[in-house]
């Protein structure tokens, strides 16, 4: 199956998919995508932008996997950040929902897209949620699957993140690690979906 990975990062939601796919990952950021890059050496990288690349390539994949900047829309973010330390309000990237609308008017294959729960009003409601991700997907995902919680939330240490994604990341020089773990889609989930596609196809066929 031709997987596009979008807004890779280093690669959480990947970390349990093997190597029978044909993956092709787009991250921005080139210190986290090299990263990516030691962890998954047969993957076809891209450092770049996820929204350009998925308007040229799109037709080109089976499956599309995205999990857009979602910092601008979380409840934390707005909760805490803006309403108790005062921190500036931003605007919201507009990503997530330009690509679902697209995805889901021009993509004849299997997609998801993943962000988290807003502090506004969901403008689409998502299709489906699994612990503290909302998606939108065209997949029929089983949203009653009991995955271990990572509890990434309550992690204090860098070290204690590492061991929840099975990721060291020691031997890198990141800006933000801290944020770079928390981005990191649970393993497990990412293989649920994952399967939920390869079944779809399957009986597709």
């Amino acid at each position: 199956m031709k997987i596009l990975n979008l807004y890779s990062g280093i690669g959480g939601n990947r970390r349990l998919w093997g190597s029978e796919h044909d993956i092709t990952s787009v991250e921005f950021d080139s210190d986290i995508a090299n990263v990516y890059k030691n962890l998954y050496p047969d993957d076809k990288l891209i450092i770049g932008d996820a929204n350009n690349y998925l308007q040229e390539h799109y037709n080109e994949f089976d499956f599309i996997w995205s999990s857009p900047p979602c910092q601008s829309h979380s409840q934390y973010r707005h909760n805490v950040g803006v309403i108790v330390k005062g921190f500036d309000p931003v605007l919201p990237d507009m990503s997530l929902y330009s690509q679902i609308v697209f995805l889901k008017t021009y993509f004849n294959g299997l997609w998801v897209i993943e962000n988290v729960v807003p502090y506004y009003e969901y403008l689409i409601k998502p299709t489906h949620k699994i612990q503290r991700h909302p998606f939108w997907s065209n997949i029929n995902i089983d949203t009653s699957i009991k995955i271990p919680k990572d509890n990434i939330r309550n992690a204090n240490k860098i070290s204690e993140m590492e061991a929840i994604h099975d990721i060291d990341l020691s031997a890198y020089k990141l800006k933000n690690k801290r944020q770079v773990l928390r981005n990191c889609v649970n393993k497990d989930l990412g293989k649920h979906i994952l399967d939920a596609a390869v079944k779809q196809i399957t009986y597709s066929i």
